[in-house]
């Protein structure tokens, strides 16, 4: 604060480059102090001093509050196409640092047999099941993120490849479900991100099911609910009190199903309720599942969020099969996707209003998000990188740096 409180008193001063370590005596009270530092001489360009202050003075920046560990804060998480491996988490934890987000979500690595890397988030919902071998370098990447700024990451988990039938046997999708917390855990991370997309199989479709012409829609759902107990304990084994956020939750069934009037059995995502109803029936203690409504991507209305936040309290909990449970165990959260329909409206690095999310526009949903969500509000990006290997963010300009930043800040003093 010092450094800060001298620099103000030069922030008007005649503008040339320069910069130089001083000591300063100051009488205080008829007590001589001598105070080190620097003194900056620059423009008056209050954000590119705070960036500098921050470059020079990076213990300083560790030192500030944060909302890392208070109680009803809200968070800040970053999932994009730059999402890290625990590798670069390790070797880039301060680039990450500076960034104005809480945490990201990662993936891991390992390696297979024949020496080829595979991405645990990709396979684990499968046959292939890992062993402790071989995400040992994972966990050792976690471990020394131990005391970092940065404690809401989650550890990426997709329902990929999906190669199998509800019926038949989940010892390893299970047995990967416990590693995945244990090494979320290992990291002080907050928990895990559970992608609920159907990318690969289609899990949640009941026509798709292989087995679905011996066994009724109900049938299909039990299991279901009982594979989301069973995962749920899974994790809970490796992460007591861990947080799930679930890219899709009960939320996207309320639209699919017409707000109830369309059987879930006729959804292509029907057997999602199911599932997810077995995961809050087997949560514990503190543990959370948080909906995470990807369908927000692209709002650029306060009242979208008020509606969708409605919806995820209490019109979607109509579906669950405890709704008491439901509204005590399942949070609100939302996604905004900053580069939002690149492919047809395209990504301008320059002209900054034809993007979908201007920097104000985007600071107008940011905030909107942020007060209707229960915690967490992630933003998620394709073209545009806030970190890289190079220590830079890519193809993403700072106005749009400084608009997060700035909205994060307004957190730190709420």
């Amino acid at each position: 604060m010092i450094v800060f409180g001298w620099l103000a008193a030069v922030l008007n001063a005649p503008t040339r480059a320069g910069e130089g370590d001083r000591s300063l005596p100051i009488a205080w009270d008829k007590e001589i102090l001598t105070i080190r530092g620097k003194i900056y001489l620059m423009p008056a360009d209050f954000l590119e001093l705070e960036a500098r202050y921050r470059r020079d003075f990076p213990m300083q920046e560790r030192g500030q509050t944060t909302t890392a560990n208070v109680p009803g804060a809200k968070r800040l998480i970053e999932f994009g196409w730059d999402e890290p491996d625990t590798s670069f988490l390790r070797r880039h934890h301060a680039q990450l640092e500076q960034s104005p987000f809480d945490g990201c979500v990662f993936h891991v690595l390992t390696r297979n047999s024949r020496g080829a890397n595979e991405n645990f988030a990709w396979l684990a919902w499968g046959r292939r099941q890992f062993t402790r071998a071989e995400i040992q370098g994972a966990i050792d990447d976690l471990r020394s993120l131990a005391g970092a700024k940065c404690r809401h990451h989650f550890l990426r988990l997709n329902v990929t490849p999906a190669d199998l039938d509800w019926f038949d046997d989940h010892a390893a999708i299970l047995d990967n479900a416990r590693l995945a917390a244990e090494m979320s855990r290992a990291g002080g991370c907050a928990g895990i991100l559970l992608d609920t997309e159907q990318y690969q199989g289609k899990l949640f479709e009941l026509r798709r099911q292989r087995d679905q012409s011996r066994h009724s829609w109900q049938e299909y759902a039990n299991q279901a609910q009982k594979r989301g107990r069973e995962v749920m304990t899974a994790f809970q084994e490796g992460f007591p009190d861990l947080t799930v956020i679930v890219t899709f939750g009960h939320s996207l069934l309320w639209k699919e199903s017409e707000a109830g009037k369309k059987p879930l059995a006729d959804c292509a995502n029907g057997l999602l309720v199911p599932f997810l109803d077995g995961m809050v029936e087997a949560a514990q203690g503190k543990t959370k599942l948080v909906d995470g409504h990807e369908l927000s991507y692209g709002y650029r209305d306060a009242n979208a969020f008020i509606a969708a936040r409605e919806v995820i309290g209490q019109r979607a909990a109509t579906l669950a099969a405890d709704q008491t449970r439901y509204r005590r165990v399942v949070a609100a959260g939302f996604g905004l996707w900053l580069d939002y329909d690149w492919r047809n409206k395209g990504w301008h690095t320059e002209r900054l209003e034809e993007n979908h999310f201007s920097p104000g526009r985007l600071e107008a949903s940011l905030r909107a998000a942020i007060e209707q969500s229960d915690e967490y509000v992630w933003i998620y990006t394709e073209k545009p990188r806030w970190w890289s290997e190079r220590g830079v963010a890519v193809d993403l300009p700072g106005a749009y740096v400084e608009t997060v930043r700035r909205v994060r800040r307004a957190l730190l003093e709420n």
